[in-house]
Parts: C-alpha cells; structure tokens; sequence
C-alpha cells in the first residue's frame, strides 16, 4: 500500500481507535487538590481586591443595586403567596324541596355535552389500576392498613389546623348526582330569582350559586349542572352579579355601609356559619370568570359588581390575594372603563382591609406600572398617565409605608447615577435614559408633590433634586434636548408645591446657547413628549434652533411667575437678562428674535414693577414675616403684564400639544389631457425635422 494522503492522515489522527486509546491515557481524570499555599494567596489577593474597591469608592452595595431591574427592587414577602383552591366539585349540598321545578324532560339529550373527554379516561383507567394494587397490598399485609389508617388520621388534624379559616365550607359540599343531572332553563331561573328577592329562600339562593358555579366553569370539562342556551347563560350572570351583595347582606342582618371590624364580630356566629360557604362559593365562580373572560365590557362589569363586596374578602384572606393577584394586570393593560373600575377596586382594598395588603398592591402595582413603561412608543400616553396618576393615589393612603417605598427606590435611582458618573459605564448610561428610570423619577416627582403638605417630604425633596441636577448634567448635549426639559418641568413642580427656590434658570438658558448652525433645512417633526433622544438628522435642522429657543421660553415662564412678586425678583432675574441679550444680538433669524425680545420687555417691566413696590417699604430684610407679605394683595388680582404673558405662553403651547404634527403632503400635479396631446405633438414636430434634416 502506498502512502496516505493529506486528508486521510487528518481523519486518522483524530478518529483512528488507537489514538483515542492514547489521548485517554495522556489525559488527567482527576484535577489536583490546590495547597495550602495557594489557597492563602486567593485571599489574601482577594483582600487586596477589596482594599483597592474601598480605596477608590466603589461600594459592592451599589453595583448589586445597579445590577437590579427596577421591578425587581420590592420582592414580595412570602406570605402573600396565593393558595388557589383544588379542582373539586365544589357544589353547594341543595335542598330536594327546591329541586322540584327542574325540568328533567330533556336530560337524556344533554348527557352527550357532559362526556368525560379521552385525558380523562386514561387518568381514571390509571386510578382503577392502582386501586386493584393497594387493595391487593391490603389484604396481604395488615400492618400496611394500620399505617395507612395513622398516616390518613395525622393528615387530616394537619390540614384541619393550617386550613381551619378557609375550607369550613367543606362540610357543606356535596357530590350528589342530583345536582350534576340538571337542566337549567330561563324559567327555572327566574322563579329561583324571586324566591330568593321577595322571601329570601336559602335552599333556592344554593341553587343559584351552583348554577352561577355551573357558568362560570362552563366548558367540555365541566360536571356540573347543564344550561340550556345563551338566554339562561345571561339570566344567571346578570342576577348574581347584581344581586349577591344585597341578599348577602340581607341575611347577615348588616347595613350597606358594615366594616371590617363589624363584619369580624360575626365570624362565629350561627348566621355566619350558613352564609360563609355561599359567599365563599360566589367569590370563587366570580374570581375563575375574571381569569376566564376577555371581553372588557363583561369583566367591567363584573368588577364594579364585586367591589361592592370588598369587605367580605377580609374574612378569606386567601381569596383576597387571589383578586389581587387577577385585578392588577387588568389594571395596568386594559385602558378605559376597565382600567378605572380596577383602580377603586384596589383603591377600596387597601382603605377597608387594612394597611395588612397595602405591601401587596404597592409591589404588585409598582412592578406592573414600570413593566408598562418599557416601551413607550407603542402604549398610549394618555393610559400611562392615569396609572400613574392612579398610583399615586394608592400611595397617599398610607404615606408612612410609601415614604419608605420611595426613599428605597429614589437610593435605588442615585445609586445607578452615581455608578454612571464615576466609571461612564455605557450600560448605567443607557439604563439612565431609559423609560423605566424616567417614570420612576416621574412617579416620585408627582408623589412628593402632591403630599407636600400632608407629611414632611423634605428629606425626600432634596434627594430628588440631586437626582435630577445629577441626570440633566450627565447629558449637556443637544441630542439629549427631550430628557433635560423633562428634568427641568420636575424641579418647576417641586419647586411650585414647595414653595422653595430651586435655580433652573442656568439650566433652561443652556439649551439657548447650543453651538447649532442656524438656518438649516426643515426637517420632519419630533415629538420632544415621546422621545428621549433625538436623531443626529434632527439637530442640523431649523426645527430643532426653533424647538429649544420656544422651549427655553415655556420653562423660564413657568420659573419665572412663581417668583414674580417676591421681593427678591429684581435680582433673580439680573444673569437671565444678560444671557438673553447676548442670544438676542447674536441671533439673525427674525422669528426667534422677536419672541426673545418680548421676554426679555416682559421681565424688565416686572422687575421695575418690584422695584418701586419695594423703595417704598418701610421694613428692612430680616423682617420675614413682612416679607412674605409684600405683594400678596396684586398677587391675588393677577393684574400684572407678566402674569398676562404667562397666559399667553401656556395657553400656546396646550394647543400645540393638543394639534398634533402632520407632514406636508407633497401634491403630484396630474397632467391634463390637452396638456399630454401638446406635448405628443411636440415630440412627433421635433422627429420630423430630424428626419428632414
């Protein structure tokens, strides 16, 4: 045999049995144990590590907080797990009396809707199976039995002990065929409806609720009570959900208006002991018709039906965290009726039962609202607005926990911006200009706002301004126009519901002084309220010079009319006048210097305004009191020009904001049918003289 060639000696270094025989024997199974030495030179190079962390500043602390989503921040305590009930039957036991008016004429044809499906066969194939083998196993060993018999007994005491408040009910279920052999009409309904409306008949209200059960569950797999068309369907859901409350309260003996403390007090008497399975029976249909149902209008109206009965779920607490758990996704994806049904709900949860499940509806609501804000080019402003706004009503019912909420998540925040700032870490920075960490900002912004004047948020007032001074520094650019107006308008409303002077003027006047060209192309229109970035296109254009300059004025007029008739206003507006003048002068587009000239008479008559008001008091500055005074009567009348201005400039841009930005369509212009015969004919003119000639 001749030589191999290249390719086979490649295939047969790698494949050939006595190389692998060889590698194996060259290779070490068992890795070596490292010395004593080595292990005391990994930690004393990890004490090292340490000591230069804290010799630079770093904080392990920190980079795990920046490492942590912002929905991932409030972990929910393992108690407000949801236990959710087994699949049993779960029918109420009815009376036979009452079973009378069921129309068993057409149960032979329904038998066929209730088959067992082909799961379900083979699982009760299988049980027969291992029942014929512990039957078997019984008979031959008795010890076995005894075993068995101590074991069942200890389960039970178990289970007795951990579920004893919320499976009482038990003893009032039956597995009767009687009820899974009915047939429901319209009629049936309707007199059940109005035994149970005008004498208030027990047995007749069970057979409601197992029908209402039945409804709920309706599907292939139920075993329930069989309903006869669409007309019976209606009669059931519309009955209960209207009338549960009312005959529940009817036979509790409890007004419309009963607390959670009274409602508790009846927890062991004999009127409760016959209403609890039967509540407790109507809380779960109705909760399994939540989860089972995707038209809005149903769940609406289911959910304004069941807030009627949020004090009753604090008698089943299981239950409560199961609503909970359901309404707030509801809450957070659906818009419009849905939405605001869900918010009272949550909202009456945590005002009756308790600041107990206000750390759930805080979590579950909190993360839901920043899973929301991910993308924001694809949710509608408008439903993001009422979560948030809505959230922070659920906050400002127990400000003491949702201080401690919002100091968590603002140290949170900081942290992030810090870890930014020293390393410019482009994973802090994008995390930074993010939708999540912008409506974080926003919701707190808008939370210690409105609670400024109900608990002492001063401590939580100067974090947050750091926090903004800190974001709007870390992105000066012009590209970055959208989130540093967004940080100013925050330090304006804190500012406003303060009462503090906080100086946003430097900030406004920077975005005048941008090194931009000015007269470029105009280009298509970006909305500043959508977009934190803007494209590099944009910046070049005519648009963008126009967007900061109106801008920089709606903002110094929001700054400036809290101010207006303080004493100290002659001075605060001493640097803003001269940087407007030096734009004004170095400007050339006509537009724009028109509009900064009229700011710019605007302050200069306010502040000789205040000045003649101030020569002519007769108290020096240490007089406080005298000095929160001064003005206060034309600052009621709202008189003045600047005030006027004001006005004017808010009210523009509310209408800009309400019309919103359309591209000019470019208008084709269509030839006329003389017009395409001119031309034809012009055309044949030009080929004949080139022919002739």
């Amino acid at each position: 045999m001749g030589k191999l060639g290249k390719k086979a000696r490649k295939f047969a270094k790698k494949n050939l049995p006595s190389v692998l025989k060889q590698r194996r024997k060259n290779k070490i199974v068992f890795k070596k144990r490292p010395s004593k030495k080595d292990k005391q030179d990994v930690a004393e190079k990890v004490v090292k590590m340490k000591e230069e962390d804290k010799k630079d500043g770093r904080n392990s602390d920190n980079e795990v907080t920046m490492a942590m989503s912002f929905d991932a921040l409030f972990s929910e305590d393992d108690n407000t797990t949801v236990l959710y009930d087994s699949d049993s039957d779960g029918y109420l036991s009815e009376d036979p009396s009452c079973g009378s008016l069921v129309e068993n004429d057409n149960l032979e044809d329904a038998k066929h809707k209730r088959a067992p499906s082909a799961h379900n066969k083979k699982v009760y194939e299988e049980l027969e199976v291992q029942k014929k083998l512990l039957d078997k196993l019984k008979k031959k060993d008795q010890k076995f039995v005894k075993f068995l018999e101590s074991y069942k007994k200890g389960e039970i005491s178990q289970n007795q002990e951990l579920y004893s408040d919320e499976d009482e009910d038990l003893i009032a279920l039956d597995d009767s065929a009687t009820t899974k052999q009915k047939l429901l009409t319209s009629t049936v309904i309707t007199k059940w409806s109005k035994l149970v409306t005008k004498e208030h008949n027990e047995p007749a209200l069970i057979n409601l609720l197992n029908a209402y059960r039945a409804a709920c569950h309706f599907g292939p797999e139920e075993t329930g009570p069989t309903i006869q068309d669409n007309e019976t369907f209606c009669n059931i859901y519309t009955f209960m959900l209207r009338e549960a409350d009312n005959i529940f309260r009817v036979l509790l003996k409890i007004p419309s208006n009963c607390k959670k403390e009274a409602l508790l007090e009846l927890k062991n008497t004999s009127r409760w002991k016959k209403v609890q399975p039967m509540i407790k029976s109507y809380f779960r249909s109705t909760l399994f018709l939540l989860k089972q149902v995707t038209d809005s209008e149903i769940l609406a109206f289911s959910i304004t039906r069941l807030r009627a009965s949020v004090v009753f779920f604090a008698v089943f607490p299981s239950l409560l965290n199961r609503l909970i758990q359901i309404i707030v996704p509801l809450w957070a994806t659906d818009g419009g009726i849905l939405s605001i049904a869900s918010s009272l709900v949550i909202q009456d949860v945590i005002s009756i039962c308790g600041s107990t499940y206000f750390d759930t509806c805080f979590i579950k609501t909190y993360k839901a609202y920043i899973a929301r804000c991910r993308i924001m080019e694809t949710v509608d402003t408008k439903h993001i607005e009422f979560l948030r706004n809505s959230f922070i009503n659920f906050c400002s019912l127990d400000l003491e926990k949702s201080y401690n909420k919002a100091l968590v998540s603002i140290q949170q925040l900081f942290n992030i911006l810090k870890h930014a700032m020293r390393k410019e870490n482009k994973d802090a920075i994008k995390k930074i200009y993010s939708w999540q960490y912008v409506q974080c900002i926003d919701i707190w912004v808008l939370f210690i706002s409105a609670n400024a004047n109900e608990c002492d948020m001063h401590s939580l007032l100067y974090t947050t301004i750091q926090l903004i001074n800190g974001v709007a520094c870390l992105f000066p650019g012009p590209k970055y126009l959208p989130l540093r107006i967004r940080c100013i308008q925050w330090l304006n409303k804190l500012s406003s519901s303060f009462g503090t002077f906080i100086p946003v003027a430097s900030l406004i006047l920077d975005m005048v002084e941008y090194k931009v060209s000015e007269g470029g192309k105009s280009r298509k229109v970006v909305r500043l309220a959508s977009d934190l970035k803007l494209p590099k296109f944009w910046l070049k254009s005519q648009n963008f010079v126009e967007q900061c300059v109106h801008s920089a004025i709606e903002l110094l007029a929001v700054h400036f009319i809290q101010w207006s008739y303080h004493i100290s206003f002659p001075e605060l507006a001493i640097i803003p006048l001269i940087r407007l003048r030096k734009f004004y002068e170095r400007s050339k587009v006509e537009s724009l210097r028109r509009v900064v000239k009229r700011l710019i008479d605007m302050l200069e008559q306010n502040v000789e305004f205040v000045q003649k008001k101030r020569d002519d008091v007769a108290f020096s500055p240490k007089d406080h009191e005298s000095v929160d005074q001064f003005l206060q009567f034309e600052k009621g009348t709202l008189n003045t020009p600047f005030t006027q201005y004001y006005r004017s400039i808010i009210e523009k841009a509310a209408s800009k904001m309400s019309t919103s930005p359309q591209e000019p369509k470019r208008v084709k212009r269509k030839k006329t049918q003389g017009a395409e015969d001119n031309v034809d004919a012009d055309l044949k003119g030009k080929k004949s003289r080139i022919v002739e000639n």
